[in-house]
């Protein structure tokens, strides 16, 4: 009996200032790459676009996409490859799904709140023990360095 090909996910997020064109053509180009190599999308998810946790490129929102499909794993070098390069791929991960992981939900995850525009990062806070400051530079002594 042969062995069938492994499932993986892939989440794939597409710059927003790219034209909505350019964006379907890098979901459609994903899918026929997949069928030529042999595999076949099982899911294929849009979950529109949303706030990121992060600034990537300048830009704070993205558009989310989840595909999962089996194929060979000589498919995926060639996808990472194709993702790599393309300028409107923000991000991308391929994760393979172990058997026995239940499958995706059908509605999209929840948008998490982006962070605050408080404190600047770095200030105050996040020390050992409780302290604030930390990060004093020195000579390890109560001494002022010269």
């Amino acid at each position: 009996m042969p062995e069938q090909a492994p499932l993986y996910d892939l989440v794939l997020l597409l710059s927003t200032a790219t034209e909505a064109e350019e964006r379907a053509k890098i979901v459609a180009d994903l899918e026929t790459a997949i069928a030529a190599a042999g595999g076949s999308v099982q899911r294929k998810q849009e979950w529109g676009t949303r706030p990121m946790t992060y600034r990537i490129n300048h830009q704070t929102e993205a558009e989310y996409h989840l595909l999962q499909f089996n194929g060979p794993t000589s498919l995926l070098e060639s996808m990472s490859h194709s993702l790599g390069i393309a300028d409107s791929v923000l991000r991308f991960r391929i994760i393979k799904v172990i058997p026995g992981t239940p499958p995706p939900s059908d509605t999209p995850p929840p948008v998490i709140a982006p962070a605050t525009a408080g404190a600047p990062v770095g200030v105050g806070g996040g020390g050992r023990d409780g302290e604030r400051g930390g990060g004093r530079e020195g000579n390890g002594s109560d001494e002022p360095d010269e």
